[in-house]
């Protein structure tokens, strides 16, 4: 299961989550990991994108959060990976920064939460395509120990 933010404009127009240029980056991020993205569900902390596809704010997360509990109720993934700051905050409870959080597993009810950074932040500074590279080949290794 990949959680982001929220849907920004493309994605809002085609009401489909990740489609444009993050989107793809993502899809490029799943097949390296040996996932299609038919293989995984992709979902958003918040369901519509805030006007001006400013930052969500906490009440929006806090009406949004208990949809995606459920989501994540009815598939039992094995595995979340959470793009970005207001993925990895929300569904770990905490205010750190996700350069903090990312790099090792946290835990979600019994599941494995890996945050990482969004890709739409990996198309504005590439230099940190390296830290995500590296986040994944640890849900990777994780991945083949508990298949």
């Amino acid at each position: 299961m990949v959680i982001g933010e929220g849907p920004g404009a493309e994605e809002d127009k085609q009401g489909l989550p990740f489609v444009g240029r993050a989107g793809k980056l993502l899809t490029d991020m799943l097949r390296a990991i040996k996932f299609e993205r038919e293989e995984v569900f992709i979902g958003n902390v918040v369901k519509c994108r805030p006007p001006g596809n400013r930052n969500p704010e906490p009440d929006e997360i806090k009406t949004c959060f208990p949809f995606l509990e459920r989501q994540i109720a009815a598939i039992q993934p094995d595995f979340i990976i959470a793009l970005g700051t207001f993925a990895a905050q929300t569904l770990l409870e905490t205010a750190t920064p996700i350069s903090r959080l990312r790099g090792r597993f946290h835990d979600y009810k019994g599941i494995k939460v890996l945050p990482t950074y969004h890709p739409a932040y990996l198309l504005r500074n590439p230099e940190k395509k390296r830290d995500v590279w590296y986040d994944m080949k640890m849900l990777m290794k994780e991945y083949r120990y508990e298949d």
